[in-house]
């Protein structure tokens, strides 16, 4: 049976799933029908909830429920949902998995490999945390695409006869990147990549959350209930969506718990409101925008086209700002939510020599400088823990590059190569990859053994570094190991089995589960006739469930979701 390589934007808030059919990028549905999956996992007693249900009920139940984990990739840190505990890695492997089954069911055929997209500016770590991310739920990941340059690719399939030099910013959930980039006659150049791995639209959401909290407390005393804050988060994210198209948003919390006591809830906000809680986010939106530029050595009025990705840049704020920084206004000429999977499929078809992609061509570029740490004799001093840089950030890749180092001490017989990733001069401030040392030197004066440092870096983001002792034939090289956040072969399978016997909700009846999920956090968030009306078709729906009966299940179900947009 044929298999499929299909391409992956396994985003912060939303995820989806895409292949190229008949030279064209299709997006894959999940069980709902729905071509947005939810970054979230939910447990519901001993069954896991992944995707949309999973996110209904982050209002209701915040305690198991996760969200926004993708910014912890590469980390040690560890999730608690209930009683049990989990990686972000484990917690992505769950939506993959899901993306997974989905693309199989809708494609008819098994689904083994996957290109996934990840944010430019995320680290080494991160990207192998993604890779395991993969192999946890069954999916070989042997190319990694930026975020930004997939959204390239989609555009460049649109627009092969263009010649142009455009600055992509993309603005997900999590992160922000941006790429300066040209696309001539199909082939697609990277010039440059900066952005903030930790900044995007969950934090304005967050922003405007504690803007409204510090006014509700002023007038109501201390919020400190874990579920009312939920509350709140889930108010001020849907006030956020309401005023990228309205000038005015209600915020309403019905029966809300503040100051212990419960109160009813609501407060207009006005889009003046908003900005105004979003300054400081504004502000750090222009930092990387104003270096990639730099990088590039472009100038704003350079730029032919300013490109619009994800979600949040349908703010108008964010619009706005763009405008303000490029003298005109940016475009969204393909779906800014599907366009980094649109690009993903397309590489996905590159990787697998599909003809209808043939004549395209992306290069890319080290989103960070590379390096190791030195010493340095001043004087009679030895300053320590100084930032040697061997691949900068900015140069096309695939790349190697290599520097050569001597020892310090007479009879020096070994030295360590620490390996960090980041833009400041002392290591201390930059990300240590790696720590090794390098034995058995001959016994000479100081100065007089030399090494040579390669790095090799590849499409992929892996890093290959290699030592070689001058005048020898020896040469090693090393892996890096002992990061936070990466899994052994052997913790990869054990997670594998983990996941495997994990009790997940049958696909088929998701469309269930989530039409309840929703009911229930809109009945939280309702009172009087509204939420007894509500009352009723949930119970009504929950009865058509106990019937096990197909058609009486599925009227109910409509029913029910209809009622539910009707009250929002």
């Amino acid at each position: 049976m044929t298999k499929t390589l299909v391409g992956i934007d396994l985003g912060t808030t939303y995820s989806l799933v895409s292949v190229l059919q008949d030279g064209q990028p299709v997006l894959l549905p999940n069980a709902l029908g729905e071509l947005l999956t939810p970054s979230a996992v939910s447990l519901d007693g001993d069954e896991v909830l992944v995707g949309a249900p999973a996110r209904a009920r982050a209002a209701t139940h915040p305690t198991q429920t996760a969200l926004a984990f993708k910014r912890d990739m590469g980390t040690d840190r560890r999730l608690t949902l209930g009683k049990r505990t989990m990686t972000p890695v484990e917690l992505s492997a769950m939506v993959l998995a899901s993306l997974k089954h989905d693309a199989e069911a809708a494609l008819g055929v098994p689904i083994d490999e996957a290109v996934i997209t990840v944010p430019a500016y995320f680290g080494e770590q991160q990207r192998q945390a993604t890779r395991d991310a993969g192999a946890i739920a069954g999916l070989r990941v042997e190319r990694i695409i930026n975020e930004p340059t997939a959204a390239a690719l989609a555009y460049g399939l649109h627009q092969k006869d263009r010649e142009l030099c455009a600055v992509v910013l993309d603005l997900g959930g999590g992160t922000f990147d941006v790429t300066v980039l040209e696309i001539i006659e199909g082939v697609i150049e990277i010039q440059s990549s900066a952005g903030d791995a930790r900044l995007g639209g969950e934090d304005f959401s967050d922003a405007l959350a504690a803007w409204v909290q510090v006014e509700l407390e002023k007038a109501h005393g201390p919020l400190t209930e874990t579920v009312s804050k939920a509350r709140l988060r889930e108010a001020c994210e849907r006030a956020k969506r309401t005023l990228t198209h309205e000038d005015r948003a209600t915020i309403a919390l019905p029966a809300f718990v503040i100051g212990g006591r419960e109160v009813d809830v609501e407060r207009v906000l006005s889009r003046g409101d908003a900005e105004k809680a979003w300054e400081p986010l504004l502000e750090r939106l222009r930092g990387p925008i104003l270096r990639a530029l730099r990088d590039a050595k472009r100038t704003p009025d350079a730029i032919d086209e300013v490109l619009l990705v994800g979600g949040a840049t349908r703010m108008p704020v964010v619009v706005q700002l763009a405008a303000k920084l490029f003298g005109r206004m940016p475009r969204r000429d393909l779906p800014t939510d599907e366009v980094v999977a649109m690009g993903a499929a397309v590489q996905a078809a590159l990787k697998a020599g599909d003809e209808a992609v043939e004549d395209l061509v992306v290069t890319d570029v080290a989103p960070f400088t590379l390096g190791i740490a030195v010493a340095e004799r001043v004087g009679v001093r030895v300053v320590d823990g100084l930032f040697s840089p061997i691949l900068e950030r900015g140069t096309v890749i695939p790349a190697s590059r290599v520097h050569r180092y001597h020892t310090m001490e007479a009879d020096q017989t070994q030295i360590d190569v620490r390996v960090y990733q980041g833009e400041h001069s002392l290591c201390e401030d930059n990300t240590l990859l790696g720590n090794f040392k390098l034995k058995g030197l001959p016994r000479k004066a100081a100065g007089d053994v030399a090494i040579d440092v390669r790095f090799t870096y590849d499409l992929n983001g892996l890093l290959e570094v290699e030592m070689r002792v001058v005048g020898s034939d020896r040469v090693e090289s090393i892996v890096i190991e002992d990061r936070p956040g990466r899994l052994s072969k052997g913790e990869i399978e054990k997670a594998r089995k983990a996941m495997a016997a994990l009790k997940f909700h049958p696909r088929e009846s998701l469309p269930n589960r989530t039409a309840l999920a929703r009911a229930d956090a809109l009945f939280a968030e309702l009172r009087g006739p509204a939420r007894e009306e509500l009352g009723v078709y949930l119970t009504q729906f929950r009865a058509a469930l106990e019937t096990q009966e197909t058609e009486v299940i599925d009227a109910a179900r409509e029913q029910l979701v209809a009622v539910v947009a009707g009250l929002r």
